[in-house]
């Protein structure tokens, strides 16, 4: 198990049983799970003490994942940047012994080649994963893990492991047993 809770993403907050996405300049959440990292849309505006605040977030035993990030060709900054920032995450992440939670729009291509040219040992989650079944099947081919939410495509769920599937609420409204109950009920149908 990778993780000590069923929602592996969500910016709520609120939420219990969930890991709890903050990024560097935020707090930690008193008896709360927390991934922490600068999302592929903030990548505009990085300066020395965000990356220092993240490396410093990151060893704490409240952060089980580093992330969201990712890459993100609709928003933020050059590609090349997002590149750059993404694989401080990735190192940071090795460093820590935690899991990476990415965050990727159109770039599925660029992310499957860095994990095989870094040839890393900590698991890497894609969140909030719609895809289609080919996609899906590439990212399990290449060690990916998939976190679905309240949004999926049906096809692809029925194709990925159990072992390799994760649930998140992420921004949605619906509490995670619901979104759980949904794909499953999908699935078991």
């Amino acid at each position: 198990m990778i993780f000590p809770c069923i929602d592996i993403h969500t910016h709520d907050k609120s939420r219990i049983n969930a890991v709890i996405n903050i990024y560097p300049h935020e707090n930690l959440i008193e008896g709360a799970f927390h991934s922490v990292g600068i999302h592929p849309w903030q990548t505009t505006d990085i300066d020395l003490s965000t990356i220092e605040k993240l490396n410093t977030l990151a060893s704490h035993p409240q952060v089980v994942a580093i992330g969201e990030t990712g890459i993100d060709t609709l928003k933020g900054a050059s590609i090349d940047k997002q590149i750059d920032i993404f694989k401080l995450h990735i190192s940071l992440s090795e460093q820590v012994k935690k899991p990476l939670i990415i965050h990727c729009v159109k770039a599925f291509n660029e992310i499957i080649t860095i994990k095989k040219q870094l040839k890393t040992s900590m698991p890497w989650i894609i969140h909030g994963f719609r895809g289609k079944p080919q996609l899906t099947q590439q990212l399990l081919n290449n060690g990916f893990y998939i976190s679905l939410g309240e949004h999926f495509n049906s096809q692809s769920a029925t194709i990925i492991p159990s072992d390799r599937l994760f649930f998140e609420t992420d921004e949605s409204s619906l509490d995670i047993n619901t979104i759980i109950k949904n794909i499953k009920g999908f699935l078991f149908s």
